[in-house]
């Protein structure tokens, strides 16, 4: 797949865009980031607060009920808790429900807890790996020069577990870089990249490109296209062509088999239904060859996390 040498960030002219397409035939969709809490739960939960308009139970049934007309046959569960304790309570929530096929926990590298935790969650098959980033007050460009801290993540590795990341910007991208120098075997998920914070420095941005690229060389670093819709001015943006360039950017430089889709649920609510996020999402794709999109939708999920089908829709691809 060729590459570009650079991001493009620009924005392009505005187009109409409407939920027609959901009508087409659908492709079967692996949605690689959904959270998963209870709010009703003794003491509540850490994210997201009281006041916040998704506060209410976030849970697999829900989940289901609402992604499956789209298409969506799986989800993997990413972490919304620093709780040691919640990385069971999700794995044991989801053993239930097989729409759910795995779970992206939350370990602490380099923490004393790290290995025997590691060594335990390893042994539910649902345990598909970590995520580090800048989340849960951590500073993963302060960890990504942290001896201890990276021999964990060599454990991870060993284990053939995944490392997702979290809050995109270029600091983080020069973090993450430095880990894949270190640990060129582990596999990488950068989460929600079109979302990605970018100063206003173009040395800086010129410097985040470079990251990209060379990030992009290692064949264990996928990208999550997430977070894409945006509001401007309290309105949801709907035509495609506001997306498109950035996207065609991400993709070009990662490569149709290094990207993959995840709608954020439901933080995503925050911005955009499930449905105007599936169709915004499909309206950029469907540009793209079959074959490209199966891979983004589908394909690309099982060679990044390892998951196992728990269902015969999972298997039909």
């Amino acid at each position: 797949m060729k590459r570009r040498s650079a991001l493009k960030l620009g924005l392009g002219a505005t187009l109409g865009w409407t939920t027609d397409a959901l009508a087409a035939k659908q492709q079967l969709i692996l949605d690689t980031h959904i959270h998963l809490f209870d709010t009703n739960r003794p003491g509540g939960v850490p994210w997201p607060e009281k006041a916040d308009s998704i506060y209410r139970p976030a849970l697999p049934d829900r989940y289901a009920a609402m992604a499956r007309p789209f298409g969506v046959v799986g989800a993997i569960a990413v972490e919304a808790s620093p709780l040691r304790s919640d990385n069971d309570w999700v794995l044991r929530l989801i053993a239930q429900h097989p729409i759910i096929v795995g779970f992206v926990g939350d370990l602490v590298p380099g923490s004393s807890s790290f290995a025997p935790d590691l060594e335990r969650l390893h042994a539910n098959q649902l345990f598909l790996g970590i995520r580090c980033g800048n989340l849960w007050n951590r500073d993963l460009s302060i960890d990504a020069d942290n001896p201890a801290f990276i021999a964990d993540l060599r454990r991870l590795a060993s284990a053939g577990l995944t490392m997702d990341s979290e809050n995109p910007d270029p600091k983080l991208m020069a973090a993450i870089l430095r880990i894949a120098q270190q640990v060129p075997e582990l596999r990488i998920v950068i989460d929600h990249l079109p979302n990605a914070a970018l100063p206003d420095d173009a040395d800086r941005v010129k410097q985040y490109c470079a990251d990209l690229k060379t990030l992009s060389a290692n064949s264990h670093v996928y990208v999550k296209l997430s977070e894409i819709p945006v509001r401007q001015d309290g309105r949801l943006r709907r035509d495609p062509s506001f997306y498109r360039q950035k996207l065609d950017a991400l993709w070009d430089i990662f490569g149709e088999d290094h990207v993959l889709f995840g709608s954020d649920w439901p933080n995503s609510d925050h911005v955009a239904t499930y449905a105007e996020t599936i169709g915004i999402v499909r309206d950029y794709i469907n540009k793209k060859s079959p074959a490209a999109q199966e891979k983004y939708f589908f394909r690309n999920s099982v060679a990044a996390y390892r998951w196992r089908p728990r269902d015969t829709a999972q298997r039909s691809m």
